[in-house]
């Protein structure tokens, strides 16, 4: 599914989204940043931008998860050049440049983590390619301390007739021609791919259920902020 798509995957991303991802993560990073962490997991992390904005905002080591190897690759990629800008802007000497951001390759389903092991955990995008996503919020939860934070990101099926249909239009036809156009056939697939996958996930497993997922696995006080005329949802909760 994501062959051919890590070199350019972030900035495709802004592109086909009309820049409302790095909104979404600003959610995100909002949720994360106000529990003040020290240690945060980003499971699903990709091409490690979310893990590299964490890092940045709060000062937290960072390690991110990812099943697919080749993305894993490109985020590692990334943590290196944004590390080491960084160190170089500020002046750091060498000996001070540690890898506060570390990239590993796991299933989300099983974390390579102990029990209450970090203070902080995101996801983004990750439920719609998961079997089980139920067993998997308690995956993320498990390792995950007493009250700290849980915040996750994506897409979503807007609300209101008229821009779902807007939305279903764009997904359907717009998006995958835009794939094309702009990232060749490999994006074209994933804009294939990516409207009809949101819809059944919705069908199957509606923000309401979700909601009582994540109470069942052991998170509480959960918010829900729809985003982009419904497009994207960021919801975040705390660890009971």
């Amino acid at each position: 599914m994501f062959r051919g798509l890590p070199a350019r995957y972030d900035r495709l991303a802004e592109w086909l989204s009309f820049w409302q991802n790095r909104r979404w993560r600003a959610a995100l990073l909002d949720a994360i940043s106000a529990a003040d962490p020290r240690l945060v997991a980003d499971v699903a992390t990709g091409t490690a931008g979310v893990a590299l904005a964490l890092h940045a905002r709060t000062g937290a080591a960072v390690v991110g998860f990812d099943l697919d190897e080749a993305m894993a690759r490109q985020g590692m990629r990334n943590v290196r050049t944004a590390l080491g800008r960084r160190a170089v802007a500020t002046g750091a000497p060498p000996s001070a440049r540690r890898r506060s951001v570390a990239i590993a390759v796991a299933r989300a389903e099983q974390l390579p983590l102990a029990d209450h092991s970090v203070d902080a955990l995101s996801f983004t995008y990750l439920l719609r390619y998961v079997d089980d996503p139920e067993a998997t919020l308690a995956e993320l939860a498990r390792v995950v301390r007493p009250g700290g934070v849980v915040a996750t990101l994506e897409f979503a099926v807007p609300e209101d007739p008229l821009w779902r249909a807007l939305w279903w239009l764009y997904t359907r036809a717009a998006l995958p021609l835009g794939g094309l156009v702009t990232g060749g056939r490999p994006w074209y697939r994933v804009g294939r791919f990516l409207g009809p996958s949101i819809t059944r996930h919705y069908r199957r497993y509606p923000v309401d259920w979700t909601l009582e997922a994540w109470e069942r696995a052991g998170i509480g006080e959960v918010s829900v902020r729809r985003m982009s005329l419904g497009g994207g949802i960021v919801m975040w909760g705390r660890r009971k």
